[in-house]
């Protein structure tokens, strides 16, 4: 019997290649070449969508009859208006007043009803882009839908996060892992930046960060409650990432006060000031996704890249002895260390089932054994 298993974990590197694939929802316009040296703004695929319908009462803001319609109309159907221009006008009988009728919207004249007495006016098509999210190389292009970007980079998965793509530069907003991240850190020079605290994010420190326009936060944990209140809904166990809220919240521990794994923040804290991606998109249940920091680093360009073997966003490694795991499962929810046996052997656990176990060493000295299910992995 293998003593081998394969945990999918958390990747902590300092040096790899991240690859991103940016794809359009619909088919448009690719806007660079393989090869091509972007930077995280830079667009690399546009379309367009069809805007809204608007509907027009005519009849109704001119007082005429509804067959009437039509008769009035200064633009024809397949004609463009522009907004708060007059579209239709009646004049009184010798001409002394005039009463319009005033496009909502910038758009074409879809449709004049002389049965409704309204006009249909289909807003101007609507650019929907794409940008490349990390700064640098496009290493392929989709035809009609978008390109892959390449960049070796720091790159840091979380365990929870909200919110969606963030761009920015870091600062270090915490002295140590174990430190909460207040209001009173929190200055107007946050503006732009992704915040890193240490062990806890404070509901009056979400709220300063929003006034000041930081872009993001990277924190150990957070309260249930500050959560909620933040979101203004309790969360539920669909995939994130897509929330309405200023900015994006990274927790790379867990809920409660957690101080941040030091190897995570000493991470962060080396590449202080430098341009960040972020992004809070989780899903634990199917086709798991984590909240992620890419922190590109263009300097190995000059260096061989051989070296970065896990070439792309996710990897799995075989659980050995040594392996740096993560417990997520009570009763040591959030613990760190290192496994330090696999037995071959099933054991019996609480659930009264035999299952596959390892032995770990906790970063605190505590020798543990877990269901091997309960632990995810850390790459490093």
């Amino acid at each position: 019997m293998s003593s081998q298993a394969y945990t999918p974990g958390l990747k902590r590197k300092a040096a790899t290649i991240v690859r991103k694939t940016r794809m359009l929802p619909i088919q448009g316009e690719v806007l660079v070449k393989k090869g091509d040296a972007v930077e995280a703004n830079t667009i690399v695929a546009r379309t367009f969508i069809l805007g809204d319908v608007q509907v027009v009462n005519v009849a109704g803001l001119l007082g005429i009859d509804l067959w009437e319609t039509s008769q009035y109309m200064l633009r024809k159907e397949g004609e463009k208006v522009e907004k708060e221009e007059p579209m239709a006008m009646i004049k009184s009988f010798f001409g002394l007043f005039k009463r319009h009728a005033y496009a909502p919207v910038s758009g074409t004249v879809e449709r004049i009803s002389d049965i409704t007495g309204q006009v249909i006016i289909r807003e101007s098509r609507v650019p929907l882009e794409v940008d490349a999210y990390i700064q640098g190389k496009a290493v392929e292009t989709l035809p009609n839908e978008g390109a892959i970007i390449e960049t070796p980079a720091a790159f840091i998965q979380g365990i929870f996060g909200v919110g969606g793509e963030k761009k920015g530069r870091l600062m270090i907003c915490s002295d140590s892992p174990s430190e909460a991240l207040t209001a009173r850190e929190i200055e107007s020079k946050c503006k732009g930046k992704i915040l890193v605290g240490g062990a806890l994010v404070t509901n009056d420190a979400l709220q300063k960060a929003i006034k000041v326009g930081a872009k993001g936060i990277v924190v150990g944990g957070i309260d249930d409650n500050d959560l909620t209140n933040f979101l203004g809904y309790k969360i539920g166990v669909a995939i994130t990432g897509q929330e309405n809220i200023p900015l994006t919240l990274i927790i790379t521990e867990g809920f409660g006060e957690m101080a941040m794994s030091e190897k995570t923040f000493s991470l962060l804290k080396e590449f202080d000031g430098r341009s960040a991606s972020i992004n809070g998109a989780t899903q634990i249940r199917a086709g798991v996704m984590r909240p992620e920091i890419v922190i590109p680093r263009p300097e190995l360009l000059r260096k061989k890249l051989g070296g970065l073997e896990d070439k792309g966003e996710f990897l799995e490694k075989g659980l050995l002895p040594g392996t740096p795991i993560r417990i997520i499962r009570e009763p040591h929810f959030g613990a760190l260390g290192v496994v330090s046996k696999l037995p071959v052997l099933l054991k019996k656990v609480e659930t009264e089932s035999d299952v596959r176990v390892l032995e770990a060493k906790l970063d605190d000295g505590r020798q543990v054994i877990v269901p091997r299910a309960n632990v995810e992995i850390i790459e490093e």
